[in-house]
């Protein structure tokens, strides 16, 4: 049911933890459905120095975080604004269909972050003209794959 790939980000999931003073914050799930994510950055020179995550949910949840936060340290705010639920999803080796959501929340997360850290410098992002911080993807039916 669960690859290899999932199992090990749920296991031993990577950058776990908050920033002190984080560049942007962005929190996105919903407490009535169980799956709350946290992602904080660090940001110098718009390079993703650092990135952290906390996530309250089940293990597909915590994969997808992992995951997303490994995907974007190191890479550029235009890389990390780039990120999809599927490039989160394919990184994993496949999530079951029920479970999809799960990336779109690490997705989502990823964006809020950044959005965040927009607000709280001024700068433009450009791929975040239309980002809503308040989307729920638990109240919308779509896959996003």
């Amino acid at each position: 049911m669960y690859t290899e790939e999932v199992m090990d980000h749920f296991r031993n999931p990577r950058n776990v933890g908050e920033i002190e003073n984080a560049d942007g914050i962005g929190e996105v799930g919903n407490a009535q459905c169980g799956d709350i994510m946290k992602i904080y950055l660090k940001i110098d020179d718009d390079i993703i120095t650092d990135v952290k995550f906390l996530t309250f949910g089940c293990g597909s949840a915590i994969a997808s975080s992992s995951m997303a936060t490994e995907l974007i340290k190191g890479k550029s705010i235009d890389e990390a604004v780039e990120l999809t639920n599927k490039a989160v999803v394919d990184a994993l080796g496949g999530l079951p269909k029920v479970k999809v959501h799960c990336s779109v929340l690490a997705e989502q997360a990823v964006k809020a972050a950044l959005h965040n850290y927009a607000e709280k410098t001024g700068k433009t992002i450009k791929g975040l003209e239309d980002f809503d911080p308040d989307f729920d993807v638990h109240e919308h039916e779509h896959e996003h794959l």
